[in-house]
């Protein structure tokens, strides 16, 4: 079969920063932990810098997947066991929009979108769901062998995640084995050496595949495999750092040695900004959002600006940076324009096709603007080079402190907070005294938001603290 449609090759990171990568001006080498392959692959394509996320894991992946604001699938905090909220069957998804248009697809690794067998990639459009898990790579923790961290917890079933196969199409995966700090060292790189045949196989058949790969670098705990410990000069989380760029090289050899790379867009982007307070003992303070302030959680720019860059060769031209605002929602529409896919027309979507931004073939992004979510709360704005905050994110008094998800908020007197993050990066000087004018636009560009709850009212958001 002679393929027509471009293969898709999506690879979601966990917890990399914008500071964390050489291309981005503030990480890599300088930092003690080059970035070689990830440089390449923005050198070969497009390096988007102002690729633009939800504030954490859950949201974003919500939010990727669907092309709408991660509120209105009721997922806009993170998943938690025992929590109830999760994907739900009626929503469409990227992978449901690939298999439309006759792909094979596969999803690989982290899901953290639900702990029901419904809620699974295997229901929502993929053929299988490999190396699988529902939580986060900090689920590891719950075992006997955290006296590395001086914290011992015995090991309780309830509290044990297990790496799970989706073998088939909308049927439950199967528990494989515990999810635990010894795999942890291991699964990028197992589940890579999979994806790496399975390029292979589909280049071989001929068909067209989307494989979207869901890495657990670098997020906590930094464990590396045997063959990066210490390769870097910063500790666990360089090592990891740089055992995920030579996963990324993997992938990206894997596509060339296909035979396979002119007929291939290839994305990498992380789900949010990183984590920069405290973690774990020996990983405080080690990631970085560059230039601007915030973390994982919180509504600043450091926590919803981070690493995105795509190639296809002969239409996208290489070496070239995207000054303007894309999001992670924006994939949906942008991949249906592209495969000639129709989207749903009974649901909002949130994200706006990108095409001929991408592409080269227009100066100017199709977005200026981007609500982030808290919960049920609508934290901050983006319009431009405007950051307007309706709450303040600040980190704990405790030792150590806390930030993020973690930290404290206060709210404002009523009035929203107004940084221009061109003049000042780290949102520490507010100017809304001499900007008022700006809340006509971020007041509008809410009002239209809301208005699109009457016809289309959001699921009760995730919350363990109002009930």
């Amino acid at each position: 079969m002679t393929v027509t449609k471009p293969n898709v090759v999506f690879l979601l990171a966990d917890n990399l920063g914008y500071g964390d990568v050489s291309c981005y001006g503030s990480g890599g080498e300088m930092r003690g932990m080059p970035t070689p392959n990830m440089d390449k692959l923005a050198s070969e394509g497009l390096l988007m810098n102002q690729f633009l996320v939800e504030a954490a894991c859950t949201p974003s992946r919500a939010a990727c997947l669907t092309g709408r604001y991660s509120i209105r699938c009721g997922l806009s905090l993170v998943v938690v066991p025992g929590g109830d909220n999760e994907l739900k069957g009626d929503e469409f998804t990227l992978g449901e929009l690939f298999k439309s248009q006759g792909y094979n697809t596969r999803y690989y690794g982290k899901w953290h979108l639900g702990e029901t067998s419904e809620s699974e990639p295997q229901y929502h459009g993929f053929d299988e769901w490999r190396f699988g898990f529902y939580g986060s790579s900090d689920g590891t923790l719950n075992g006997d062998n955290m006296s590395r961290y001086q914290a011992p917890i015995p090991l309780q079933e309830e509290g044990v995640m297990y790496i799970r196969h989706g073998k088939t199409p909308n049927t439950p995966s199967e528990k494989l084995f515990p999810w635990n700090l010894e795999y942890r060292r291991e699964i990028d790189n197992e589940m890579t050496t999979d994806a790496v045949e399975y390029i292979s196989e589909q280049a071989e058949a001929g068909d067209p595949f989307f494989l979207f790969m869901g890495l657990t670098r670098p997020h906590f705990p930094n464990l590396p495999s045997e063959d990066f410990e210490g390769k870097s000069r910063i500790g666990g989380y360089g090592d990891c750092v740089m055992e995920l760029d030579h996963n990324v090289g993997r992938m990206m050899d894997a596509v060339k040695d296909a035979g396979i790379e002119d007929n291939t867009i290839f994305v990498f982007v992380s789900d949010n900004g990183p984590t920069t307070t405290a973690t774990l003992p020996n990983e405080m303070h080690l990631a970085s959002a560059g230039p601007w302030r915030g973390e994982l959680g919180d509504a600043t720019e450091g926590s919803i600006r981070t690493v995105g860059m795509i190639k296809w060769p002969g239409h996208i031209q290489p070496g070239g940076k995207a000054e303007g605002m894309v999001s992670i929602m924006d994939f949906l529409p942008t991949f249906a324009n592209i495969l000639g896919g129709e989207l749903p027309d009974d649901r909002p979507i949130d994200g706006i096709d990108q095409t001929d931004y991408l592409l080269g073939k227009q100066d100017e992004s199709n977005r200026e603007h981007l609500i982030t979510f808290i919960g049920s709360r609508i934290a901050a704005v983006r319009w431009r080079q405007w950051r307007i905050h309706a709450m303040n994110t600040y980190m704990t008094d405790n030792n150590p402190s806390l930030g993020g998800y973690m930290g404290y908020r206060n709210e404002t007197a009523g009035y929203p907070m107004i940084f221009n993050i061109e003049a000042d990066l780290r949102e520490m000087r507010n100017v809304a005294i001499e900007n008022t004018w700006v809340i006509r636009p971020y007041s509008k560009i809410i009002a239209e938001y809301m208005g699109s709850l009457r016809d289309h009212p959001n699921p009760p958001a995730a919350n363990v603290t109002v009930f």
